[in-house]
């Protein structure tokens, strides 16, 4: 499915607490109506004062074909709304599909959202629709991010049912995470509604829009982390029920009966997961929503992912089976094949018998002698085989001995080593990000160590010789293999194992050899040794790094990232 904006009525904050109804507009393909709501949301210009109202901020006058730095072609027009538009373009010069909003250089809103765009470029987290290019040009501002023909809105997937209990469990996981990450970088997303969620073909989620739908639209608040908090709450409980918490209708689901609060999804629907039910309430803390519960309410989306990751993992469902269709057996006679009979053979019925062969005097005699030759030539054989065996079980006992011996070393390379410590690696004095190297060992995927973006690749060479980390495994190991996941894909990483003596660089890389190397253009790689070396400090050093996409500042260019590292020992 094409993402585009949804079609629904959305409304004014994030977990669409009182929703007003939109104004009605035919071209406008994500109506939206701004209202305040008991969290603090309410839409304010950058100045600090009420918005102006929606018919005095016409958007620019653009049409299918306009280009916009004479690389970007516009499309479809997807929203058109209070001051600003939306549309699905060609960047012609990757030749590929991108997302645009546009909107006058002198909107009032045209500061903070080129502040939004370039904040969200700088996270880089592949969990949110990336923000590709943010430019004031020719009277315009407009924000160019990336756009996925294979995901699917929230809201399409939720318009077919409810989810499956371990769907919706991704769902919140998943997205709980990748806002606890955002607001630890002080951003947030205050529009956090069914159509800003996709899911790709692979099943990941993906969150568009961070900070910049906020900021289009005017929103803010005083309370950020519970607002974003209670919208995943918002998800979640439309996940497991198919209605929205709240008594109006928004974004194609049903409201909840008027006068009854906030009832648990466990008592909306059966057979929802009761997990999932008290963790959606959690998340929903305002109203007095979890008062009458012992369990605490979740205020932070970190909050909400620890939650999340306390419960007992849900399993997906079984495969359906499907029995194979029964065998039809076949029977051959008078040289040809048929079927048997549908139904069953009468007790009467006679049963063939094919005739006996008829045997000659000849033929007997033939067929004795055939095996007494044949007795003859097995016994001769059984006494060369004896012979040859009697021989050769001096040499199987040494082949097997060392088998085994082999054996017990795979066996012994799969245990894994703890990391003590890492440190950035620099032996030519150019860092690229010291502070995050203990990152890459705190077993989240969702955490990276980054190198600084090089506008040549994807090999480094000659104006880098590499960059990489330094591990201390706490005393010397028999290191045999080492597993690293990488941020991006594309053009091939290098990567390549050294023992060093200590932390600090000493002798330049390129004058020693490696005891591991591999070449991949996937986002992992594993690298084994041919005998295991013994060290206590190993290397990682990378030396080609693929074209990854870049941020408003900087651009794209050939750069890196690790995001988990370990070992294992042939001890």
């Amino acid at each position: 499915m094409a993402e585009r904006s949804t079609a629904a009525v959305d409304v004014a904050d994030n977990s669409g607490k009182e929703p007003l109804a939109a104004k009605a507009d035919g071209a406008t393909a994500d109506g939206t109506a701004e209202a305040q709501d008991s969290a603090g949301t309410k839409p304010q210009d950058t100045n600090g004062g009420p918005r102006r109202s929606e018919a005095s901020l016409p958007a620019p006058d653009l049409h299918s074909g306009h280009k916009l730095a004479r690389r970007y072609r516009l499309e479809e027009c997807v929203t058109r709304l209070d001051g600003f538009s939306s549309w699905r373009a060609v960047d012609e010069k990757l030749r590929r599909a991108v997302g645009v909003h546009v909107l006058p250089a002198d909107h009032p809103r045209a500061r903070s959202v080129l502040a939004a765009a370039r904040s969200a470029a700088l996270l880089g987290d592949p969990r949110f629709v990336q923000v590709l290019d943010a430019v004031e040009e020719n009277d315009l501002v407009y924000v160019v991010h990336e756009w996925l023909p294979d995901a699917t809105e929230l809201t399409s997937l939720l318009a077919s049912g409810p989810m499956e209990a371990h769907d919706a469990y991704q769902l919140v996981s998943q997205v709980s995470q990748a806002m606890a990450a955002a607001h630890r970088e002080g951003l947030a997303h205050l529009r956090l509604t069914p159509g800003a969620v996709l899911r790709s073909s692979t099943g990941q989620y993906r969150i568009r829009g961070l900070a910049v739908n906020a900021a289009l639209r005017g929103i803010t608040s005083d309370g950020p982390q519970r607002a974003d908090t209670e919208a995943i709450g918002a998800l979640l409980y439309a996940a497991l029920t198919q209605r929205w918490p709240y008594e109006t209708d928004a974004y194609g689901l049903s409201g909840l009966p008027k006068g009854m609060g906030l009832i648990a999804p466990d008592q909306v629907r059966a057979g929802v997961h009761r997990g999932l039910s008290e963790l959606a309430m959690r998340a929903l803390a305002n109203d007095g929503a979890t008062a009458s519960r012992q369990e605490q309410p979740c205020t932070t989306p970190d909050e909400l992912a620890k939650a999340v990751s306390a419960m007992p993992r849900i399993r997906p469902p079984e495969p359906a089976f499907t029995a194979p269709p029964e065998y039809q057996r076949t029977t051959y006679q008078q040289g040809t094949y048929r079927r048997p009979p549908a139904g069953p053979i009468p007790a009467t019925a006679p049963i063939p018998v094919p005739p006996a062969p008829l045997q000659s005097r000849a033929g007997k005699a033939l067929k004795w002698a055939v095996s007494a030759l044949l007795i003859a030539a097995l016994g001769l054989g059984s006494w060369q085989l004896a012979d040859t065996v009697l021989h050769r079980d001096k040499g199987s006992d040494e082949q097997r001995t060392t088998q085994n011996s082999t054996d017990d070393d795979k066996s012994k390379a799969l245990v894994p080593i703890k990391i003590q410590s890492a440190q950035e690696y620099a032996p030519d004095g150019f860092l690229q990000a010291p502070g995050d190297v203990d990152k890459t060992y705190d077993g989240k995927d969702s955490t990276f160590w980054r190198s600084k973006t090089f506008v040549d690749g994807p090999v480094l060479a000659p104006y880098k010789k590499g960059f990489g980390i330094v591990y201390d495994l706490g005393s010397v190991k028999s290191v045999s293999s080492a597993s690293i996941k990488l941020l991006y894909g594309g053009d091939y990483t290098a990567v390549s194992l050294y023992a060093e003596d200590s932390m600090s660089p000493g002798t330049p890389v390129d004058s020693l050899k490696p005891f591991a190397t591999r070449k991949t253009s996937g986002v992992s790689a594993r690298l084994e040794a041919e005998t295991p070396v013994k060290t206590r400090y190993v290397l990682v050093w990378l030396t080609a790094a693929p074209k990854a996409p870049g941020d408003a500042y900087t651009g794209s260019g050939y750069k890196q990232a690790i995001t988990d590292v370990s070992f294992s020992a042939a001890e």
